[in-house]
């Protein structure tokens, strides 16, 4: 009963970002803050007001069970419980962005590292507090549901909680069974936890000495640093290095993802499901032939990567192109930007959005709800908490003074803008969308942006720059994450039909998906297949799949957006309003966009094709 889609989305999406761009901002050309930039007494006052609000909270959790036994009363009484927790969800988003936010402002304080982990555990009870309302909303039934919605108005923010919940009776536990599923939170994310610490600091990490006489520490972040080394040789010897760390743990690691598979196999069977998959889909009610169709459509454009690898090769002058040649810029610029300018150019490239939306988004950027750039102890990454209904958005940013850095103000605002659009269009109850629609602003916006950095370029050398970016961000955006969806589910159909799985094993399969995406010329050595232990994607459940599908969402509405009409942009536009009033996949349906069938990705691979086009005229 619960919608917990703001909490998992922000938690996901801050794991995420800590991933793909931990490292990439150490060097900023403001000079490094003293203190987080973003205000957080917006939320709270002071910790003393925040553990107040915690002790508030907790001593209202028992009161939740005064309902239970009653919610077939009558139409009044299951308004009052849902609302009293609907209440009290909203204080916990609160409590939790809080804590977390405080958290991430110095890894190295142990208080508020502390303070977190009581919001967690508060999380943990109250799911346990209100684990019996689902097996009592399908005791009640179907009708009699029904008759209350009709009966009371006021029911009418809970109507589509509740025919979730009942449209999930077959999957549904006992009061009981749906305790001590709650329960099995913590246990469950074990695996995950266990590769964070090997990963943060159990496995030895290697040094090494670059060609201009730096030595470097390759860790998480100095890989991410460095795999980009203009020098060959260095970028080679970041990848042996790299990946060997990771090799000398392929058993400990292959066993905690083992253990993550067999977790979710589990709920899935407690929960009646055919498989892992089936369960994962069933929340969000995202048709299997999404994912199925996104994997099929993804190996038909594989041509099309295989040529933008042939055009990378052609333009970084080697003789033949090796895994470790991926990363580096095709066209490097030599330019920096100032704060002030990216929100300035974020904001030019966001005008086709209409003035409303510009206006709202100056208004947003102007105000202390971001902090921006990295710091000594600072968490890493990038995310937009989206959480607190009643207050707005804050970002964890880490910019560089680079276009990545401007690339990622503009995609980690334009979640910003989803949730203020969200909230302002719907109550707090279906505001906050779901996670197949959470990427779709933030991605639009980054193209929005590359798109207008391309069309005012005024040399060769800035045009190709700009394209190298967008091709970029088909594959490691579209391409990759469709890979990572491959192979989760390979390893899920093997680990359902019974058969041994480990490390070696986990090595030997990413290593066939590996060489089938990247093509018969990429020199692919096996010894960097490891690389499937150095993704946490994997310990998320299928989760990103949801990348490749939001950028192919993305495409399709931002050419609708500049090459359509002002219906067009309005359509886009709803689909943002509509938060969490209706399933990810039904919202898009209803804006004209199928995502189970292949036309979506096809006009991904098409547009890819174009950019290619763009580039290799521009090269000859």
């Amino acid at each position: 009963m619960i919608d917990m889609s703001r909490r998992d989305v922000m938690l996901s999406t801050a794991a995420m970002g800590a991933v793909a761009l931990a490292g990439d901002a150490a060097k900023a050309a403001d000079a490094t803050p003293a203190g987080a930039a973003w205000d957080l007494t917006d939320l709270y006052p002071n910790d003393a007001a925040w553990t107040a609000e915690r002790d508030a909270i907790t001593a209202r959790l028992p009161a939740l069970a005064q309902w239970q036994g009653k919610l077939g009363e009558s139409a009044a009484i299951l308004k009052a419980a849902f609302q009293a927790v609907s209440d009290l969800g909203l204080k916990m988003a609160r409590l939790y962005s809080y804590a977390s936010l405080k958290a991430d402002e110095d890894l190295k304080i142990a208080p508020n590292q502390e303070r977190r982990q009581l919001a967690q555990d508060l999380y943990t009870k109250f799911g346990e507090s209100t684990a019996w309302i689902n097996p009592e909303i399908l005791t009640v039934g179907k009708a009699k549901i029904e008759t209350f919605l009709a009966a009371d108005p006021g029911l009418a923010r809970f109507r589509f909680q509740l025919e979730d919940t009942l449209r999930q009776a077959p999957h549904t536990l006992s009061a009981d069974g749906e305790a001590l599923l709650a329960g099995t939170a913590a246990p469950l994310a074990g695996p995950g936890d266990i590769r964070s610490q090997l990963v943060a600091s159990d496995i030895p990490r290697p040094e090494v000495t670059l060609s201009d006489g730096r030595k470097v520490r390759l860790d998480d972040q100095g890989y991410t640093l460095h795999r980009a080394a203009p020098n060959r040789d260095d970028r080679k010897l970041v990848f042996d290095k790299f990946w060997g760390s990771y090799h000398s743990f392929e058993s400990s690691l292959g066993a905690a993802l083992l253990s993550q598979v067999k977790g979710e196999m589990f709920t899935a069977r407690a929960r009646k499901f055919p498989s892992a998959l089936a369960s994962a889909l069933s929340g969000p009610n995202l048709p299997e032939s999404v994912y199925r169709t996104l994997i099929a459509e993804t190996n038909h454009g594989l041509p099309v990567l295989h040529r933008y690898f042939e055009l990378r090769r052609k333009m970084l002058k080697l003789p033949d192109i090796a895994y470790y040649d991926i990363y580096p810029s095709l066209v490097s610029l030599d330019r920096s930007f100032s704060l002030d300018e990216m929100r300035a150019l974020t904001i030019e490239a966001v005008k086709p959005l209409g003035k409303a939306y510009g206006a709202a988004f100056a208004k947003a950027t102007g105000a202390k709800w971001m902090d921006p750039r990295p710091r000594p102890g600072k968490a890493s990454g990038a995310y937009m908490n989206g959480s607190v209904y009643d207050v707005h958005p804050y970002l964890l940013l880490n910019l560089s003074d680079k276009y990545d850095g401007m690339s990622t103000y503009a995609h980690e605002w334009g979640h910003a803008m989803h949730t203020l659009l969200a909230n302002a269009a719907q109550p707090f109850e279906t505001a906050g969308y779901p996670t197949f629609t959470a990427e779709i602003a933030s991605t639009c916006q980054e193209l929005l942006l590359a798109k207008y950095m391309l069309a005012h370029a005024k040399t060769k050398e800035e045009k190709l720059f700009y394209l190298g970016q967008m091709m970029e961000n088909y594959r490691g955006t579209f391409f990759r994450q469709a890979m990572f969806a491959e192979f989760q589910l390979a390893i899920h159909d093997l680990a359902e039909k019974g058969e041994g799985l480990s490390g070696e094993r986990f090595t030997a399969i990413y290593l066939d998906v590996l060489k089938k995406y990247h093509g018969p010329k990429m020199i692919v050595d096996p010894a960097y297949a490891i690389e499937w232990a150095y993704i946490p994607h994997f310990f998320y459940g299928f989760y990103v799949f949801q990348y490749a599908t939001s950028i192919t969402s993305a495409v399709y509405f931002a050419d609708k957006v500049l090459h359509g009409t002002a219906a067009d942009r309005e359509n886009y536009l709803s689909v943002l309003k509509a938060g969490g009033s209706d399933y990810g996949y039904d919202i898009l349906k209803h804006a004209g966009l199928d995502m189970a069938a292949a036309g979506p990705y096809q006009v991904l691979v098409a547009d890819f094709a174009s950019v290619l086009d763009q580039a290799e005229a521009l090269i000859g």
